[in-house]
């Protein structure tokens, strides 16, 4: 018997809903939902273990996968089943993760999954934006210790209207795609692209988005309280020891305070703090150290936090000694590395970032397969950090979550920059070799260095910024930090990545740690970044102040060519032979893509060698010349024949022509040689198809005068020579006749 289920539907008002239902899959999981939108339906699951960790963190992991049987398709690869992560995949983990990690008590330990499975695709729903109401629900279904529920929606902007959750075909017409994370009455994480729209604009789809999460929220605790609410679990919390939390604030908060009003370096601050932590552990016994370490380093760094937010607060002053608006030294260089396509080096402070860009052709575009979208990038971005830009030695193991993360940021950065006839394939990639705050922003900045050092005709040069915010909602003081270290990325109350052109901004990426924070406050930290961004901006440009107008001798040039469908095969050639003859003797790489439409051959032609370049280019002329009526060419005799001459056409080498030899000269030639021979040059008029021969029929004579006296020989009379073919009935006897 199917059992009982409870369900919510929650209205998107345009006609769309989405329900959130629960009691009939995976009830073994601590909490799971079914959240559905059309065909598309996602199926969430949550487990949390009773027994806390061996850790001082919590262990949570949010898997998203989308299954490619929900699309009704088979995995790629030899193994035909579901492995690895895509990096979609992993960026909806991600987006998932950021909103709900804060929300777990900070002393909970318990190793916790999130697995959200995309169990049934709808080409019309983009399941990403609903993976975070789906991991909610499931949340307040279970008996974790959870601060609210949440949820996550996607907006977009179509002709000026505000669209909640919007479809791939409208993203398409967007000039915004953000993704917005809150609770009732917080908005606690935004990650988007946008084309150059301002602060105000970004607020406003905030807050659509914030009304829109409001009624998720909502549908989900009316479905808590149907399916029966669990009773919050106990598990084993910290132990707390005031007194001795006092004491250590006492012993540390006026030593750090004086450290970080020094304005040191980051090894020379981090040096002094570890100096006092050791001290302040030092005059604890052995036996207290033994029972009570974990507490002694917890109430540390609990005072170090306070005392360098309160110098920010209290004096506007910063660890290095910045000013709260203060952009650390910049210094920039392109054209670094001799063999690259492009390159350039950004630094501010104490973070680095290298950038390469290759050109190549459509063949390198980056293939998306998910069963939630299939297509290809033509520019993308890869970023990546080395434990030694942190001065760390430890393990690489493939691609980090992080790295993925960053790189798609700086990408939806650049790639609304990027003009629409650019005809390469472009890769651009980040190599982080110091890192002491953001280098995502870092790498923005390389990477439009590096694309205009390449040639890349970008539409405007971007940078980019990462801001902090600090509050104290007792004093009702606030601090917005621009350009924050990496110890202030970890204190604040607000970090946020923002970056734009001159004329707006492109994409943002915020993780806003306060609750309730004014709409006021936001805008005035996205101004003052906007301040920020315009100074970097002009350190780079003063490196380079537009893109290169071609690219480096070295680096393909690439020129893009269109043929008739029915030249295809023609240039091609059979099993590939004209084509792969052609790119050996030339020094190049051609591509022939079929525009799906037209049906055209779109043909990329790469090569570092304009000569070999303009011999494809005359290839393709050459196969498809096709002559007109009436119109002289310039020809070469390349066979001699008894009954004419074979000629090439000298603006389409390879296309040759029959000269019968009755089109020779107007008088009448009995040999081939006596008019023309091997070599000769001369001109000849196309007079269209022989309706005859089906052949194209050219002419010498044509073209020269005809000789005095000259009298036309009448044309030879068919039905004279052979009979009318209605009497040859009577011309020939039948069988029946002859009988």
């Amino acid at each position: 018997m199917i059992p009982k289920t409870f369900k919510e539907v929650i209205d998107l008002g345009d006609g769309r809903t989405i329900s959130i239902e629960t009691g009939k899959l995976a009830k073994q999981a601590h909490g799971s939902v079914v959240v559905q939108s059309g065909k598309c339906m996602l199926l969430c699951t949550v487990v949390s273990n009773y027994k806390a960790s061996d850790v001082d963190f919590l262990p949570l992991t949010v898997d998203y996968r989308e299954k490619f049987a929900a699309s009704g398709r088979y995995p790629g690869g030899f193994f035909k089943r579901e492995a690895r992560p895509s990096d979609g995949e992993v960026l909806t983990m991600r987006l998932v993760d950021r909103v709900l990690r804060p929300l777990f008590p900070k002393d909970y330990h318990a190793e916790t999954q999130v697995m959200i499975q995309l169990m049934s695709h709808d080409d019309d729903v983009m399941p990403d934006a609903m993976a975070g109401l789906a991991a909610s629900a499931a949340i307040q279904l279970s008996d974790f210790p959870f601060e609210c529920a949440i949820s996550e929606v996607r907006v977009g902007r179509v002709d000026g209207k505000f669209i909640i959750n919007p479809t791939r075909a409208q993203l398409e017409e967007s000039d915004l795609d953000m993704v917005i994370g809150a609770s009732e009455d917080s908005v606690m994480m935004v990650e988007g692209e946008m084309g150059e729209i301002s602060e105000e604009e970004m607020v406003e789809a905030i807050k659509f988005a914030h009304e829109a999460i409001k009624e998720q929220v909502a549908a989900q605790k009316r479905l808590a309280d149907a399916f029966g609410r669990k009773e919050v679990r106990e598990y084993d919390q910290e132990d707390e020891d005031e007194a001795l939390a006092k004491k250590i604030h006492d012993m540390a908060y006026d030593k750090v305070y004086a450290i970080a009003k020094a304005g040191s370096s980051k090894h020379e601050r981090s040096t002094a703090f570890s100096e006092i932590k050791e001290e302040i552990k030092s005059s604890f016994s052995e036996e207290e150290q033994e029972e009570k370490g974990d507490l002694i380093k917890k109430y540390y760094y609990k005072a170090e936090k306070a005392a360098v937010r309160d110098l920010t607060l209290n004096e506007g002053l910063r660890l290095d000694g910045r000013k709260t608006d203060e952009i650390r030294p910049i210094w920039c260089e392109v054209d670094y590395l001799p063999s690259t396509h492009g390159s350039a080096i950004f630094t501010r402070g104490e973070t680095q970032a290298l950038a390469t860009v290759t050109l190549g052709t459509s063949r390198e575009a980056n293939q998306i397969d998910m069963p939630s979208y299939e297509g290809e990038e033509t520019f993308y971005l890869h970023y990546n950090f080395p434990p030694f830009s942190t001065g760390e030695a430890r393990p690489i193991r493939g691609t980090s979550r992080r790295e993925v993360g960053h790189g798609n940021l700086a990408q939806r950065a650049l790639k609304r920059m990027i003009p629409l006839d650019c005809p390469y394939t472009v890769r651009v990639v980040s190599e982080v070799l110091e890192s002491n705050g953001s280098s995502s922003m870092a790498t923005v900045c390389s990477g439009t260095m590096a694309l205009m050092d390449a040639g890349v005709q970008l539409k405007k040069p971007v940078s980019g910024i990462a801001m902090g915010l600090i509050t104290d909602t007792e004093s009702g003081k606030y601090a917005v930090l621009s350009d924050i270290l990496g110890d202030e990325d970890h204190l604040g109350d607000m970090d946020f990545k923002v970056t734009g052109t001159e004329d707006g901004i492109t994409a943002c990426q915020m993780d806003i740690k306060v609750k309730g924070l004014s709409y006021e406050i936001l805008v005035k930290a996205l101004k003052q970044a906007r301040d920020g961004r315009l100074h970097i901006l002009s350190k780079l440009t003063e490196t380079i102040a537009a893109p290169n107008s071609d690219v480096k001798p070295h680096a393909p040039k690439m020129v893009t060519a269109t043929i008739p469908g029915e030249y295809i095969g023609a240039l091609i050639g059979p099993g590939g032979k004209v084509i792969q003859e052609l790119q050996k003797s030339t020094g190049t790489t051609i591509v022939i893509n079929e525009d799906p439409v037209t049906e055209e051959g779109l043909v990329e032609i790469l090569g570092t060698d304009q000569a070999g370049i303009d011999a494809v280019l005359a290839k393709i002329d050459s196969i498809t010349f096709k002559p007109k009526v009436g119109s002289v060419y310039e020809v070469k005799v390349i066979k001699m024949l008894d009954f004419g001459a074979v000629v090439e056409y000298a603006e389409a080498p390879g296309n040759e022509v029959l000269l019968h030899v009755s089109e020779l000269a107007w008088e009448r030639t009995e040999n081939v040689s006596d008019v023309v021979n091997m070599g000769d040059v001369f001109d000849i008029k196309y007079l269209g198809i022989d309706p005859r021969t089906k052949k194209d029929k050219v002419s010498r004579k044509a073209l020269l005068p005809k000789p005095e006296g000259y009298v036309e020989r009448p044309p030879r009379n068919d039905r004279r020579d052979r009979g009318d073919r209605n009497d040859r009935g009577q011309r020939r006897p039948s069988r029946q006749r002859r009988d």
